[in-house]
């Protein structure tokens, strides 16, 4: 298996599936599959794409998150299977119903529980992101590094995904807010989110629900470029781990800084 080839699956998804649904999906289209949680039919149609498409590269199983959504225990591949694959097939689903352009096709392999590649297509920019560990994170083939946060809180510009926080967590994000030079929602996008930690638009973003297909080709992406993705309890993101509370951060030293003024 090469690398590219996944790549371009996604990108074969993304041109006959989901692109042309793209602002123009019919009202029949999108239904709401869990309270607050859209699907539409590129979602269904394009996972079920991806999925063939991928096991004609590796026979393995498939974690997809609308099969999930059917099946809850497909997640049982990520520890009890030597290889499989993950895929979330439109992350930012609410974002690609309301013509927003903040959304990505992804996928990771998992190998004896640890990913071992990820990808992050953009579509409407064509923008891909690739990861392979110990091979380092690229941009449509360019070599990406994560450079060093500013030192203190007061020079991060983070995101905290406040949907599924309580309100004790909420309050203690807000109390701390001032503390740092921007702390945002998000984009309701994993595939956006992580890309800018690595690019540098922010220095750290911290999740609490944590599904494999939103993090798994984020965290690898992350840390291949000299980031840190870590629970909050410091230990390792494996992705078939039901736990929550993820940060990632530019390095330690703002994961850090980040961790202790918001949880």
């Amino acid at each position: 298996m090469k690398i590219d080839d996944v790549t371009g699956i996604l990108r074969e998804a993304a041109e006959a599936v989901i692109l042309p649904r793209f602002g123009s999906l019919a009202a029949g289209e999108v239904s709401e599959k869990s309270q607050g949680e859209l699907v539409t039919v590129a979602d269904r149609e394009a996972e079920a794409l991806i999925s063939r498409r991928l096991r004609e590269l590796l026979d393995a199983p498939v974690v997809g998150e609308e099969a999930t959504a059917a099946d809850p225990t497909l997640p049982r591949a990520l520890t009890e299977s030597p290889a499989a694959w993950v895929v979330d097939p439109i992350d930012g689903t609410g974002n690609f119903v309301a013509g927003r352009p903040g959304f990505a096709v992804m996928a990771a392999l998992v190998r004896d529980g640890e990913t071992v590649a990820g990808w992050i297509l953009r579509p409407v920019e064509g923008t891909a992101y690739v990861a392979e560990r110990g091979s380092g994170a690229w941009r449509d083939g360019l070599r990406l590094r994560r450079d060093p946060a500013p030192a203190g809180a007061a020079g991060l510009h983070g995101d905290v995904m406040t949907r599924f926080l309580d309100a004790p967590d909420r309050a203690r994000v807000a109390a701390a807010a001032s503390r740092f030079a921007s702390l945002g929602r998000g984009a309701s996008c994993a595939g956006v989110d992580y890309p800018r930690v690595v690019e540098g638009e922010r220095d750290f973003v911290l999740y609490r629900r944590i599904l494999p297909w939103d993090h798994a080709p984020g965290t690898l992406l992350l840390e291949e470029a000299g980031g840190h993705a870590r629970r909050l309890d410091g230990s390792r993101y494996l992705p078939g781990e039901d736990r929550t509370g993820l940060l990632a951060a530019a390095d330690p030293e703002s994961w850090q800084q980040a961790r202790s003024l918001l949880t």
